[in-house]
């Protein structure tokens, strides 16, 4: 009986050591897997479009150095990029901000010390030091703001 009872417990740990194996050589991380986030880096907006299955098209074209957090079933999702270039206030509008970010990225500014944003579609964008912080889904009456519906 206590043989049955070691192999039965010697293959629940082979199968669980083979199944996070299986984890790590797929590329899926425990933040992935568990936890249902992800958090990725882009070199400028280009490899942004090109790689990442989203859109922030508030993003203007020379963003660099772009980091992004978001839930791997869906919104929400957050956004910190460098850029000199403004908004295109054809799909951004500033409002009083009322929503905030499920996910912080490091070097983004505290959204509650922020008292207005640029309603971007479903994002909400902040201004930084040197670019633009935002995050999506905002607050719907942001949202209805926004020249970009």
């Amino acid at each position: 009986m206590n043989s049955t009872r070691t192999r039965r417990t010697t293959l629940s740990l082979t199968l669980a050591t083979t199944a996070v194996a299986a984890l790590a050589l797929s590329g899926c991380s425990l933040q992935q897997t568990l936890q249902k986030e992800s958090s990725g880096t882009y070199a400028d907006s280009a490899a942004l479009s090109a790689e990442w299955d989203k859109t922030a098209p508030w993003l203007p074209a020379d963003a660099t150095d772009i980091s992004v957090h978001e839930s791997t079933e869906g919104d929400p999702a957050s956004l910190l990029a460098t850029s000199d270039t403004d908004l295109d206030l054809s799909k951004c509008a500033e409002v009083d901000r009322q929503s905030a970010p499920t996910f912080a990225i490091d070097g983004a500014p505290d959204a509650y010390k922020i008292d207005t944003v640029f309603a971007c579609g479903d994002w909400a964008v902040a201004p930084t030091d040197d670019g633009w912080y935002g995050w999506t889904p905002n607050h719907p009456d942001e949202k209805a703001a926004s020249p970009a519906q």
